[in-house]
């Protein structure tokens, strides 16, 4: 019995060491996050299933759409590399290597994996309308990489749904499976269970990291609150019971956004 409890001590012990040794913490927020997957992973299967989506979807030819996301996406990258130079934390950005794409596609939507690769499509500019409103949603993604939200949903999915496998493991014994996982960590699937709550969170997070980044990078961050309002607008009240959703319902996500308004134009120097 001694022994026992013994052994179940030390496993215990050797379980919190290994959670608190694969905490991270969210920059702005200061979360504390698990995130199991080592940052030279997430990059190198980052770029390689970037490249694949870019080799089977088709580039918008729209040359002035195209530069004004190009615009857009360098100004959101300078104003990270600024206040991460800022807080003493460019290494956190090593290995990142920034590109991004319009994507011809009637999808109102936009994302971005670990790295800075992010793609846009062409479904949205309607919505966005101009450079401020791209830069609402192109702020909200890039934070979404810079908080490492993909890490801590695949770590939680490693361990929800194949009992805590490695993702090297998984990569080569269950390729589909870890594919698909993947998709829905940066929000290209869809998935419904254990995973949801923290997907609102990250979505909440995402939104008030987005705008700092959109306000140093010289965009009026108010505008953010409008352009949700015109995506509630689009819903028509169609939209899933928040409980169901990945993301904040509109109205929540208005009212955070206001919330979160005066710490973000203490960055902004538009006025």
């Amino acid at each position: 019995m001694i022994r026992t409890r013994f052994f179940s001590s030390v496993s215990l012990l050797l379980a919190a060491v290994f959670f608190i040794s694969s905490c991270g913490t969210v920059p702005v927020t200061g979360r504390k996050q698990l995130n199991l997957i080592p940052s030279s992973t997430m990059l190198s299967m980052s770029y390689q299933q970037y490249g694949d989506f870019l080799q089977s979807n088709r580039l918008s030819s729209n040359q002035q759409q195209v530069r004004m996301v190009k615009t857009v996406g360098r100004n959101i990258q300078s104003a990270v590399e600024r206040y991460f130079a800022e807080k003493g934390m460019s290494s956190e950005l090593e290995g990142y290597k920034w590109e991004f794409n319009l994507v011809d596609s009637k999808d109102v939507n936009a994302w971005c994996m670990p790295g800075g690769k992010v793609v846009v499509y062409t479904g949205i500019l309607p919505v966005t309308q101009d450079e401020t409103g791209l830069a609402v949603v192109m702020g909200h993604e890039v934070a979404h990489a810079i908080a490492e939200h993909g890490n801590e949903r695949m770590s939680q999915a490693l361990l929800t749904q194949l009992g805590g496998m490695a993702l090297s493991e998984a990569i080569k014994e269950k390729p589909e499976q870890t594919r698909q996982l993947w998709m829905a960590a940066f929000g290209l699937g869809a998935q419904v269970g254990v995973l949801l709550p923290f997907s609102r969170l990250h979505e909440s997070e995402a939104d008030r990291l987005g705008l700092i980044f959109m306000a140093m990078a010289g965009y009026n961050p108010r505008e953010a609150v409008a352009f949700w309002s015109r995506m509630r607008s689009m819903s028509g009240g169609g939209a899933p019971p928040e409980f169901l959703s990945t993301h904040p319902s509109h109205d929540t996500r208005i009212e955070n956004l206001q919330e979160a308004m005066p710490e973000a134009l203490r960055y902004y120097r538009g006025d």
